[in-house]
């Protein structure tokens, strides 16, 4: 809970930082998914080349 003697600049800063890192996280899991899905892809490739015909 933010203390009543914090000014207006202070809580804004705190806000920022927050922003910050939610952006920071929501870029770590766009990366991830975005890489886990091209492996997932790579993989029906290998697959599909590689399956007994």
């Amino acid at each position: 809970m933010p203390d009543k003697t914090e000014g207006p600049a202070s809580a804004a800063a705190r806000h920022e930082q927050w922003k910050g890192k939610g952006v920071a996280l929501r870029a770590f899991f766009y990366i991830f998914g975005t890489h886990a899905f091209a492996g997932f892809i790579w993989l029906l490739f290998y697959l599909g080349e590689h399956a007994k015909k």
